[in-house]
This record gives C-alpha cells, structure tokens and sequence, in this order.
C-alpha cells in the first residue's frame, strides 16, 4: 500500500481530490471557529504563546478561606465589584467566569447577582460569604494595570496553564504555520471536490484560538496525504492526520486532546471524512500536571512521529474482510449488531448508491453506518452509531 506523498497525483491547482461522503462529520472545531472574536484569534503558534505565556507571569495563586473575603463596592460605579483577598495589597476585580464560580461556593444565584447593582450585589455577596461555612479555595489573580480574579476553584486544583498546552504543540508544530508538517488547514473547494492545502493564514482561517478562560488549537499534516486504498473510480482514498487540543487554567473545561485521520476541512473549518478517532482528556485534579507531562504530551507526541502504517493496513483488512454474500447475510449482520429494522434497509441503500455495490466488506458496512449516522438529527443517536461504527472498525484491523 503506497503511503508516500502522492506529489505526482496532485491536481493542477495543487490540491488533492478527495471523497468527503465517506467517514464521520467532526463539528467541533466549527463551533470554536463560529464562536470566536477577533481578539480570540491567532495567526501562529508563536504569537498564541505569548499571549498565554505573558499572561501567566503575570499570574499568582493563593488559597483562602471564604468567610474572610470582603466584598467592597463603590455606590458612585453601579457596575464596580472588587473583592478583598486575606494576604493580598490592593482589591482583586471579579472577572465574569471568577464571579459565577464565587457564587457558585455560596450556593448564591450568579446570573441574578450579575443583574443587580454593584452595591446590592455586593451585599448579597458578602451575606453569603460570612454566613456560609468557611472553605478553602484557590485563587488564580493576574496584573494587567488591574489585578484581575481570574479563577476561584477548590484547594486541590490542579492547574495546568495553557502556556504549557501551547508549548507541548509547538515542540512538534513548531510556529504551526508550515515550518514543520503541522500546520493551520486548507480549505474544501465544494464545486470541485479538491482540497487545498495551501491557503493564507488569516483571522478567518486560522484555527488557533485563546480567550480569558481557554485554548483551543487544530492543526493537520495537510501536505502529506495518506493513501489507503481506492475509491470506485479507481482513484486513490486520501487521508490527512489530524489533531486538535483544549485547556482551561481557569476551570471552565478539561484539559483534551482528539487524534484522527480526515478527508478535509472546509471554510466552515468542519472536519469531513474522519476515521480512526481518538480522544483523551484529564480533569484538573490534583495530579493532573503529572498526567499531563506522562500521558498527554507524549501521546502527542507519538501521534506526531507515527507512521500511518497501523491505520492503513486497518482500512485494507477491513476492505478485504468480506462479511456477507447475500441480502439476507447483510441485514442480519446489521440486526445482529443493534440496527434496527429501517436503520439496516437505510445503511444497505446508502452503500449501494454511494459505494455502486451492496456492502459485502466490512469497509463497507462501516461507510455505509456512518453516512446514515451523519443524517441523525440527535446527537446521541449519532454518536452512538459511529460507535458502532468504530467498533466494528477495530475488530477487523
């Protein structure tokens, strides 16, 4: 199976020709494009390293009891909150995460308070603070010209700065702007069925994302297609790998990362044609810096490095396992896997139009499942077939 970089298949406009029907529609990296303002977005690795690194050394921790937090409030700013930390110089400004999470530790309605004025909102506030059991939290406070409350979770978090997610992609992704093979993706042209590696990083393909309580980064090895067996047409099946990972220091998420093979991203920055997905994430406990430097990182790391040969030859075992001859094998292979009685006759009509055969392999069975599965409107309904899906995948690598 020929797993080179297929320069000499590349289409005049440089890109590769690809089938998007085939595989799992990923939204997630979608929804970050969708959702990200300007001022979230960066055009490199280096420049979204700073921004996070900087603000870090900025950055100090303290744990404190509740019940002796003051909350202070001017009645001239209605919009004004700061509170007094015990240990710290000046008043610390509740940034809108840093509030809720307060809050939340007194058992007090954030989205009611964050309606009131400064000075009610303060009373309530401070009434919940001195009358609630006293707890231990951890502060996270970063100096910007104001000394910002950024964070306040338990005692035991264990913060894992995004600097250090950023940096650990940077060791394989260097810049992420093509210096290495990790790069910000190209784009899906629709009319032609070619994928573009190469376009212009800007603000509005860039997929290098950070906020005041997260990062988000996707980065593929776009230049060097995968081919892993071939299409009805006789041209080849192309694949490029993938990732993407995410963190918040500030306890708004989990600290991930998801590893794949996909077809292509289009503008939309959906992820189309996706086997062979992987994820892990890790909880911000109180181990979770150790985790983090002996599992996630080097599962970043050994992804980056390894050779595509396991995936490829899983897809041709898959395409050479023949599972079913007749109608009747193939709907009671589909019955005896959990497909109802229209989910089975809807797969076996997909593969069929889709694929100019009924499915007899299991490649087959597993294109046609998640074809029907992109079309589910819930998304537990879908990711419950891809996961059979997936499953059925496996067993016959």
């Amino acid at each position: 199976m020929n797993m080179q970089v297929l320069d000499a298949r590349r289409e005049a406009s440089g890109g590769y020709k690809v089938d998007v029907t085939r595989g799992e529609r990923v939204g997630r990296v979608s929804s970050e494009w969708f959702s990200r303002p300007d001022d979230e977005r960066f055009l490199s690795l280096g420049d979204l390293g700073r921004a996070v690194r900087d603000r870090s050394e900025r950055s100090q921790t303290r744990v404190v009891a509740t019940d002796l937090i003051h909350v202070e409030a001017n009645r001239s700013d209605g919009e004004r909150l700061a509170l007094i930390l015990p240990g710290a110089e000046a008043p610390v400004v509740p940034t809108h995460w840093s509030f809720g999470q307060l809050a939340a530790q007194v058992g007090a309605p954030a989205t009611y308070l964050r309606q009131l004025p400064a000075t009610l909102a303060g009373i309530n506030l401070q009434y919940g603070l001195s009358t609630h059991r006293g707890e231990q939290i951890k502060t996270l406070e970063t100096d910007d010209g104001r000394v910002e409350l950024r964070a306040v979770t338990g005692p035991d978090y264990g913060r894992i700065y995004d600097h250090e997610l950023v940096e650990a992609v940077q060791r394989i992704a260097g810049n992420g702007t093509g210096d290495t093979r990790w790069k910000i993706p190209g784009v899906l042209d629709w009319s032609t069925g070619i994928y573009n590696p190469r376009v212009d990083v800007t603000r509005d393909t860039t997929t290098l994302y950070a906020s005041d309580r997260d990062v988000f980064l996707f980065l593929v090895d776009d230049l060097n297609p995968i081919e892993a067996g071939r299409l009805p047409d006789g041209s080849p099946d192309l694949f490029f790998r993938g990732f993407y990972c995410w963190n918040s220091e500030v306890g708004a998420k989990t600290l991930g990362m998801a590893s794949f093979y996909l077809r292509a991203v289009c503008q939309n920055r959906n992820l189309w044609g996706v086997e062979d997905f992987e994820e892990i994430t890790i909880r911000h406990s109180k181990y979770a810096a150790s985790r983090f430097a002996h599992e996630a990182a080097p599962a970043l790391m050994n992804f980056a490095k390894s050779s595509p040969r396991p995936f490829v030859e899983g897809i041709r075992a898959a395409r050479e396992r023949i599972v079913a001859k007749t109608d009747e094998d193939r709907s009671d292979f589909l019955r005896r896997r959990g497909f109802s009685k229209g989910e089975t006759a809807k797969i076996i009509e997909t593969v069929l139009a889709e694929e100019g055969h009924p499915p007899a392999s299991i490649f087959d069975f597993v294109q046609g499942i998640t074809a029907v599965a992109r079309d589910k409107p819930h998304q537990d309904a879908r990711l419950d077939m891809e996961a059979k899906a997936k499953k059925l995948l496996d067993r016959a690598a």
